[in-house]
């Protein structure tokens, strides 16, 4: 069956709980991350706003039965994200703190998932979902916070604007420490890649690495002590890969609630 035809019998609808648990296996929140971790993320959902199911009908909807194919959640926002007040010249700033809160809520909704059913990947349909469900909302704005962004910018072709926080200094030392020992950027999405060059090197450049590495483990409490190995390198990736991507879309048919 051509992607044309599948997408042709994909419907999106109001979903439920159970739809996102159908796919809470595959979401991942960065290329990294273990399945045994996202598999963790159903019981951090939390309170959600609303949830949108992609459906299948036709032939296609008798093979899935009820099984959603693509998941979009959407939740409360969080009080205070800097780059939202980068986005929109400091709307929300300068208020105290239950002013802005309610300001916020009255405003903005947030994706916080998104989910492929692998299967039905690479059809364009999580920026469906996430172009026609952003206006159901309701809301004049609608963010998200991806760490993908950078690998899969879906959010930017459903027509949200994308914002990158500045990478932190021990990210830029370690990056270019790695760097220097022949491991590039584009290579530190793979852990067991990465793994297998560091196992690889010279006394002194293996020296190099796990000195950076120590002084870039400082920040995250009892993993400074972990031993190097795949699990380690895999953490330190992570954490130097997942600079978080931040999105917003402003309905042009919405004015702002001001009180």
């Amino acid at each position: 069956m051509r992607s044309c035809s599948i997408t042709k019998h994909l419907q999106i609808v109001r979903g439920c709980l159970d739809d996102y648990k159908q796919l809470a296996q595959y979401h991942y929140r960065d290329s990294t991350t273990l399945r045994s971790t996202s598999l963790r993320s159903t019981s951090r959902l939390g309170p959600y706003a609303a949830i949108f199911a992609l459906k299948a009908n036709g032939a296609l909807g008798l093979r899935l039965g009820e099984k959603a194919v693509g998941v979009i959640v959407y939740t409360m926002p969080s009080p205070g994200v800097e780059l939202r007040n980068i986005a929109t010249g400091n709307l929300f700033a300068g208020f105290d703190r239950s002013t802005r809160l309610a300001l916020v809520n009255k405003n903005i909704r947030c994706i916080s998932r998104v989910i492929i059913e692998p299967r039905f990947r690479g059809l364009g349909l999580a920026s469906r979902l996430v172009r026609e469900t952003m206006p159901e909302m309701g809301v004049p704005i609608v963010e998200a916070m991806a760490v993908m962004g950078l690998v899969n910018p879906f959010f930017e072709k459903a027509g949200m604007t994308a914002l990158t926080a500045k990478m932190p200094a021990r990210c830029v030392q370690l990056t270019e420490a790695f760097s220097m020992v022949g491991i590039e950027k584009e290579e530190l999405i793979d852990a067991q890649k990465t793994q297998r060059k560091l196992d690889r090197l010279r006394r002194d450049e293996a020296e190099l690495i796990e000195l950076q590495i120590k002084r870039f483990l400082q920040s995250y409490g009892k993993r400074r002590y972990e031993r190097a190995g795949l699990e380690r390198t895999g953490f330190v990736l992570s954490k130097l890969t997942t600079r978080p991507v931040y999105y917003i879309r402003f309905n042009p048919e919405l004015q702002l609630l001001t009180s």
